[in-house]
């Protein structure tokens, strides 16, 4: 996903996001691609035990907590809109 698509699912300004971005870079989970222009952010898989308790949480997260199933619905709409960028 592009930054400026996670802007507009997670509602947070774009250096917010890109600062975040970083940090989840540098830890190893998230990586990065570049396209033309664009840089797109994709979770990396587990490595660790520890990197995949971190995605079961996560993924009970995205089932539990109302902010985060908004999120996912905003993305799904972006995501069928065909939008980036």
């Amino acid at each position: 996903m592009c930054v400026c698509d996670l802007v507009d699912v997670i509602k947070v300004p774009q250096p917010t996001a890109s600062r975040h971005l970083a940090y989840l870079r540098k830890a190893g989970l998230v990586a990065t691609e570049k396209k033309g222009f664009w840089m797109y952010y994709s979770l990396t898989p587990a490595k660790t035990k520890f990197h995949k308790r971190l995605m079961d949480c996560l993924a009970v997260c995205f089932e539990e907590v109302s902010e985060i199933r908004q999120d996912k619905a905003r993305h799904a709409k972006l995501k069928k809109s065909g939008r980036c960028c």
